[in-house]
């Protein structure tokens, strides 16, 4: 019996036939409900009115601190540290040995000496593990994410944790406040009064126009959440549930899902080591068209997935050796890919086929049916030319999209393909029924997609720019 993700391989023999077989089942954000009203509706309001997300519940908090604290974030993170005062945050994204990236979350620099990572688990688990392994001076605590299934089981969480977006965000703000609100610099922190409770917040911007994150002693959750409808309710707020919010991420263009690049090599052999075969790592799904018998093939790297102008080599980390021998400029760029009407109506009709088996299911408004989801992108010519990462449906937009990383000289414009469903009617995945492939027209579009988030997010987040 596997006690640890390595052993987990070793039984197995290919990590790929490990995680495209995964039994994992559908990708969960826990708590929330699917929806308020209905996903559309939920979906226009950020772009229209307003919209609350409840992020109490799907993400790890990972909380540091100590002498060797902001050692161990600049020895584990692309970033660069040398100017991270409190009372700021920053996208995280750490790398492999190899230099592929592991995830990415937001650092949040709170009081002196004192951090706390927020995001998926991958980069909490590299964290905690070189945390305990390291030697490093540290304290630190994990709060995981709330279950995907209670069962009716309490839930408790360290803190609440919501975000107030749309274009009506900032006056809902200033009514909660009870005056006007500093609109303090982009990924600065603050902190204002609602509901006679003293909150911080973080100026931040999720589904196009800026909004702010505000987070509390989870005790506090309802309190503040009533707090927020009520005055939003003038401004046309909607609570956003689950089903809904997995998709803002199609118009703001961050690709949240990255497989980590840890499954091979001997750099990470003592963390696979000390994973066990729980882990999200070790349990990971990895769904869609493109197969490879090596498990490095689905390794990404920052210029891929859009961080390339936060790699700074102002410091020594894990994955620098490996990222300073890239050719940059012959790295795949992250672009948006706007699918062929016709085509997407063909797979959504596919379910009442009653001759064929049909096409792979395509969920709404998020049609990714694995952790990590890995579609070939090709050319006329049937040469693969790109990965499609992630894939939905916007009713903003009134279109299918997914972000991808294609070729760099591929322009803006360009028509492509993206083969939908697994090869060989499927693989063993639970998600997953006998099927067809079809190959999707697609144009190369620009990300973020949204005009609103192009022109309105700041300092790279999601974007071009740097943190």
């Amino acid at each position: 019996m596997a006690r640890n993700l390595q052993e987990l391989l070793d039984e197995k023999g290919s990590a790929v036939e490990l995680l495209r077989n995964s039994r994992l089942g559908a990708y969960i954000y826990p708590v929330v409900p699917a929806e308020f009203s209905n996903w559309r509706r939920e979906q226009k309001a950020w772009r229209e009115s307003a919209v609350l997300f409840d992020q109490s519940h799907h993400m790890v908090n990972f909380f540091v601190s100590g002498p060797d604290a902001l050692r161990l974030l600049s020895e584990t993170g692309i970033n660069s540290f040398a100017n991270f005062p409190v009372g700021t945050a920053k996208q995280f994204v750490p790398t492999a040995s190899n230099g592929g990236v592991i995830g990415d979350g937001i650092l949040f620099h709170e009081t002196q000496g004192e951090y706390v990572y927020v995001g998926r688990a991958p980069a909490a688990d590299w964290l905690q593990f070189h945390a305990e392994t390291g030697g490093y001076d540290v304290e630190f605590r994990y709060d995981d994410r709330s279950p995907s299934r209670p069962y009716g089981e309490a839930v408790h969480r360290d803190y609440y944790r919501f975000q107030i977006q749309g274009p009506n965000a900032w006056p809902i703000i200033e009514k909660l406040a009870g005056g006007p609100v500093e609109q303090v610099k982009f990924f600065h922190m603050g902190q204002i009064e609602i509901a006679g409770e003293r909150v911080s917040t973080l100026r931040h911007g999720m589904a196009g126009a800026p909004g702010l994150e505000i987070w509390g002693p989870y005790a506090q959750h309802g309190k503040i959440r009533d707090a927020i409808l009520e005055a939003g309710a003038e401004f046309g707020i909607e609570p956003c549930g689950s089903r809904a919010y997995s998709s803002n991420t199609l118009e703001s263009g961050w690709i949240p899902s990255p497989l980590p690049a840890i499954y091979s090599g001997e750099g990470e052999r003592a963390f696979r080591e000390w994973l066990p075969t729980s882990s999200y790592e070790a349990v990971n799904a990895l769904a869609g068209s493109f197969v490879s018998e090596s498990i490095d093939d689905y390794y990404l790297n920052p210029w891929e997935l859009g961080y390339g102008s936060f790699v700074k080599f102002d410091h020594d980390f894990i994955g620098r050796d490996a990222l300073e021998r890239l050719n940059t400029d012959a790295q795949r760029k992250k672009v948006t890919l706007a699918w062929n009407d016709e085509d997407l109506a063909k797979i959504l009709a596919s379910p009442v086929d009653r001759d064929g088996r049909g096409y792979q299911f395509f969920d709404l408004p998020n049609a990714n049916y694995g952790s990590s989801n890995y579609d070939a992108v090709i050319d006329a010519d049937g040469t693969d030319v790109g990965l499609s990462l992630f894939t939905g449906v916007t009713a903003n937009e009134k279109r299918g999209l997914s972000l991808a990383t294609v070729d760099r000289d591929i322009p803006i414009g360009t028509e492509v393909r993206v083969v939908w469903g697994e090869p060989d009617g499927g693989s063993g995945k639970t998600t997953v029924e006998p099927h067809e492939q079809i190959a999707v027209r697609a144009v190369v579009s620009p990300v973020p997609y949204a005009e609103t988030a192009r022109l309105e997010y700041q300092g790279g987040w999601r974007s071009t720019g740097a943190l």
